[in-house]
């Protein structure tokens, strides 16, 4: 999840309203209501942010599709106008009484209110890039999101749509320019990318650019969604023209950094005001207000339990000899649980998740009142961005119903996934986790369009991660012990993840030594791992909120558990859980808080 923001959506009929309650505002300057200002805020922040408004998929290339030939600016101009809209939307917020607001609308006030007062709080690092910390990184920079974007989520089904394409990858080359410019200029103030940052995003930017022009992915995704748009010339010379030539640029100046990224540590507590900032961004991602230590102490007593429970089910399997990490690492190359490197080897991969992913939708009624609709797809990450990317990730999908919730799987190499693994990750990401997740917050009525995104990371990783515990609970690995051993190694990394992150920006850790506790500590692939680490490297503090969000949830669902008894409702749980949006931790705990009063009177 990527900056500070995640996609915004809403129907056609809002955007018509609240285009012309726009102009209402302006006239009489005051709101009808508190939803009616957060869906005008969204509007205009989607104004503002093409690419987003392209990832909701739901007026491209129609009347209303301004935007979809567009890309973001980037650059200073961008990040003080960002601060300047947080800075505006805040003073719109606190023009209403808190106390006169109905329950939910006061929801939304607690919404706005942190999540634009979060955002304020980086303007006083001048040297932040409008891109977040790093505009340049190979798994969290705009180079690469940009790349990806284009290949999945900008959709080719009209003449308007592909010609629009076309138009964005001409504006490729000025973002990508205004990227390296950022990189520049943040280089000036001290902030340089260390160097297996640095390193990698060359090799990712080699990827990119590694075949012909005409046989980019760029172009050749392109032409094989064109055969549905009327036969619209590709124009593949702004690849070769507009694109490549930008990536060159960026090649350069990255290598024109080397000398400085030698001599720059793995952590941002070496950053101007480097440990005020990662305050904020842990703050931000966990929406607690934990302090790095308090972290890091967490993590090693989650370690600790989940160590043991592993080394308890291994023994169960008759694996005794040496540590945990050890016996785990065995598994990874037990031929028993690998499928082949190759093409068929992946098309059975995505077959198995597919598989998975159908079964566990079969039993979800038993624990949810509501079901999403929509059939979760699989897919494989553009090979182009495997090498910068996780293990999985997923999409949500367009409101128009033209690109389904997709979830997609990094088939780079089919030994970092073993079969035991697999239900985990596709839990998390698939159903009941992410998909499930955001698919429900998006048939929300009545409610403001931010609180049917997952805007808090908290929120919506705490809940992928309670799904993969959810599965073990209802029964999915009952007859699977090393189904189970994945789910338990998939908790020990996250866990792993609250030192390692605190490890490297808050007590000087290097990568390398980040790296070899991790290996050492969960038994993954160190290939694997050093993808981790980079990760925790190129954006401190989003891996916390994983863990973080999980105990939260656990602790609020055996709170209501020990209150109510026998009154107790995991599906009702799960309701106020998941039909209240997206939302920090502190407003989830009172309004958990507020259901077992409710339901215990």
């Amino acid at each position: 999840m990527k900056k500070f923001l995640k996609v915004l959506g809403w129907s056609m009929l809002v955007l018509l309203v609240v285009g012309a309650y726009a102009g209402y505002r302006i006239v009489w300057g005051h709101p009808f209501n508190l939803n009616q200002l957060a869906n005008r805020q969204a509007t205009f922040f989607l104004m503002r942010n093409p690419e987003l408004f392209t990832a909701i998929g739901l007026v491209d290339g129609t009347l209303l599709d301004r935007h979809s030939g567009k890309l973001a600016p980037v650059g200073l101009e961008k990040r003080e106008a960002d601060y300047a809209f947080a800075s505006e939307a805040l003073a719109e917020v606190k023009e209403f009484d808190r106390a006169k607001l109905d329950p939910q609308e006061q929801i939304t006030y607690d919404i706005l209110l942190d999540f634009y007062e979060s955002q304020a709080r980086f303007h006083e690092f001048d040297w932040l890039s409008s891109e977040g910390l790093y505009p340049i990184s190979p798994m969290f920079g705009t180079q690469v999101q940009l790349a990806s974007f284009m290949q999945t989520q900008h959709v080719v089904k009209n003449e308007k749509t592909a010609r629009n394409y076309v138009a964005r990858l001409r504006a490729m080359g000025a973002k990508l320019d205004g990227l390296t410019a950022e990189m520049k200029r943040q280089s000036a103030a001290g902030v340089v990318l260390p160097p297996a940052l640095l390193e990698k995003s060359l090799t990712v930017i080699g990827d990119t650019t590694a075949h012909e022009p005409a046989a980019s992915p760029l172009v050749t995704t392109f032409v094989e969604r064109m055969a549905k748009a009327d036969g619209i010339d590709a124009q593949r010379q702004a690849a070769k023209t507009v694109v490549y030539p930008a990536y060159e640029r960026m090649r350069d100046a990255l290598i024109a950094e080397r000398p400085k990224a030698e001599a720059t540590a793995d952590g941002i507590g070496r950053l101007p005001e480097g440990p005020a900032f990662y305050q904020a961004m842990l703050e931000q991602f966990t929406t607690t207000k934990y302090t790095p230590e308090q972290v890091h102490q967490l993590g090693l007593a989650e370690v600790a339990r989940i160590d043991a429970e592993m080394n308890a089910l291994l023994v169960s399997q008759g694996l005794t000899e040496g540590t945990v990490a050890e016996r785990m690492k065995a598994l990874r190359t037990d031929p028993r649980f690998l499928l082949p490197d190759t093409d068929e080897g992946r098309d059975q991969l995505l077959a198995r998740y597919r598989e998975i992913l159908d079964d566990m939708a079969g039993r979800m009624p038993e624990y949810f009142k509501t079901i999403p609709p929509g059939k979760l797809a699989v897919e494989r990450i553009p090979e182009s961005a495997e090498k910068g990317s996780a293990g999985a990730y997923y999409n949500p999908a367009a409101m128009d119903g033209s690109r389904p919730g997709t979830f997609y799987a990094n088939l780079r190499d089919t030994s970092e996934t073993p079969t035991w693994g697999m239900k985990t990750l596709a839990y998390h990401e698939g159903i009941p986790g992410h998909h499930f997740q955001i698919a429900t917050a998006r048939e929300l009525k009545g409610l403001p369009f931010i609180r049917q995104q997952p805007i808090y990371t908290a929120y919506a990783e705490g809940w992928a991660l309670y799904a993969e515990r959810l599965a073990a609970e209802i029964g999915l690995y009952k007859d699977d012990p090393f189904g189970d051993l994945g789910r338990l190694q998939a908790e020990m990394f996250r866990a792993v993840r609250l030192v390692v992150d605190t490890g490297l920006h808050a007590k000087g850790w290097s990568r390398e030594q980040a790296i070899e506790y991790m290996v050492n500590t969960t038994g993954m692939g160190e290939s694997e791992v050093t993808s981790e680490v980079e990760r925790y490297m190129a954006l401190p503090g989003q891996a916390l909120a994983y863990k973080v969000g999980q105990l939260k949830i656990l602790e609020l669902r055996e709170k209501a558990r020990a209150v109510l008894g026998e009154k107790f409702n995991l599906k009702d749980f799960h309701t106020v859980v998941l039909e209240n949006g997206a939302v920090p931790l502190t407003v989830l705990e009172r309004l958990v808080d507020e259901w077992i009063e409710a339901e215990s009177g």
